[in-house]
């Protein structure tokens, strides 16, 4: 685990003294995983900061590729905390706990869009049958499950449905791969694809939206369940919460185009849920 440390020397005028080792506590490790953030250094850094300086302690923000990783993390104790997405969430929900939800655009909810290039004149799913097609992540909800549910509904699974599949392992990929042919359409992130609207213009233009899902509880701030009462875990919460109310954290809040961090019932995944058990119930 990554620390610092520093040591001093104490002494008196009369004789030298053993050197003493004080050491820092231990950096907090929160996960990451650029399914989200797709490695932006000026996010990572701002939201790195916020959180230091409200905890009053080393942030070390650990980015791993995919959903299956950061989970594996949590619960095998390398991390204390992650951001991560409401279906890994509810997989493992007996091991792992609400720290906090973000709020966009005045609430706690986001959808899933399903796109397609721009000039492509398809009106649904059912349209797309035996194109091509890019995920996100076999564990997202909105870059998955919410596409794979949909099609069960319609007794077909991706394999199916679709001629290919591929996974992007990053929203903005999703967006990259069907603004540029690679995949006729894609499940993304609602969220993602309207900040991308506000930061890349030119690549969002280059698709459009078919459809979007309802609205799901979004993705949220979790720890490992049986460390709720743990220090480190109760700072980690209290600072996401508070992120609103610092000038570092409103900074990072501006640059993730989120208002803030809200406490959170499991509840407010029912939806996703919901989905979880159609998909499960297959075509």
């Amino acid at each position: 685990m990554a620390c610092t440390r520093r040591s001093f020397l104490v002494g008196t005028a009369a004789f030298a003294a053993p050197a003493v080792h004080a050491q820092t506590p231990a950096a907090v490790r929160f996960a990451l995983t650029p399914v989200f953030l797709d490695n932006d250094a000026a996010v990572i850094s701002a939201l790195q900061s916020a959180l230091a300086q409200s905890m009053g302690r080393d942030i070390d923000l650990v980015q791993r590729r995919t959903y299956q990783e950061i989970t594996g993390a949590l619960l095998d104790g390398s991390v204390d905390a992650a951001w991560t997405c409401g279906y890994p969430f509810l997989q493992h929900r007996s091991g792992l706990s609400l720290l906090g939800v973000p709020v966009w655009n005045g609430q706690p909810h986001y959808q899933s869009y399903l796109i397609a290039a721009a000039d492509d004149p398809v009106q649904d799913l059912g349209g797309l049958r035996g194109g091509t097609h890019a995920f996100s992540d076999p564990d997202s909800n909105s870059g998955f499950l919410v596409t794979a549910s949909d099609l069960a509904g319609l007794g077909e699974t991706p394999e199916t449905f679709f001629s290919r599949t591929i996974f992007t392992f990053g929203h903005r990929n999703v967006v990259r791969a069907v603004a540029g042919g690679l995949t006729r359409s894609g499940s993304v992130d609602g969220y993602v694809w309207e900040a991308l609207s506000a930061v890349e213009p030119d690549l969002t233009a280059r698709t459009r939206i078919v459809s979007r899902s309802e609205w799901l509880g979004f993705p949220p701030f979790v720890a490992r369940a049986d460390r709720t009462d743990d220090p480190v875990v109760l700072a980690c919460g209290s600072a996401l919460l508070g992120l609103s109310g610092t000038e570092p954290g409103r900074a990072a809040l501006a640059l993730l185009f989120l208002d803030g961090v809200a406490p959170a019932e499991v509840s407010l995944f029912d939806g996703i849920a919901a989905r979880m058990a159609r998909l499960q119930a297959g075509p």
